[in-house]
């Protein structure tokens, strides 16, 4: 049987990743990332998934959300299965983004599910795979894209 601390865990490791990445902690990733974790961001962008470095991931969103004001994501219907060392979150999400400009509104909203894999290590549980799953979005997508990249 699974165990309440086990699950509290869990959850508590996925909401610490979306804290310290809304708060520009990227120092604080390492601690809750496994050092290969498979994204898959493909109901959004299309392609395949992606297998990379823990440090790959955090440069990429830091790359990817650094330029922006602030984000803000919230998960809710967290619901943690684990079965010994391997643990499954999944959750509903909604992400704001945020930067003011003068080419359209300031927003961007994304709402879906995200599939969150974990391992347990020596240290704790590590995040092993996130799939995001876009089931909606509201204003305007083109602020995430960063200035440089334009």
């Amino acid at each position: 049987m699974t165990s309440a601390e086990d699950r509290i865990d869990v959850t508590e490791t996925c909401t610490r990743m979306l804290w310290h990445v809304d708060l520009r902690q990227w120092e604080a990733l390492p601690a809750l990332l496994a050092e290969k974790v498979t994204l898959d961001y493909t109901s959004l962008f299309g392609g395949q998934p992606v297998v990379s470095t823990r440090d790959r991931v955090i440069a990429d969103w830091r790359a990817g959300l650094g330029h922006l004001e602030a984000t803000q994501h919230m998960i809710g219907n967290q619901i943690a299965e684990v079965h010994g060392d391997e643990a499954v979150l999944t959750a509903h999400f909604q992400a704001t983004h945020l930067l003011p400009n003068a080419h359209g509104g300031p927003t961007w909203t994304l709402g879906g599910r995200y599939r969150f894999d974990l391992t347990r290590s020596g240290s704790g549980w590590r995040i092993t795979g996130l799939v995001m799953t876009a089931a909606w979005a509201d204003g305007n997508q083109q602020i995430m894209t960063p200035p440089d990249s334009q």
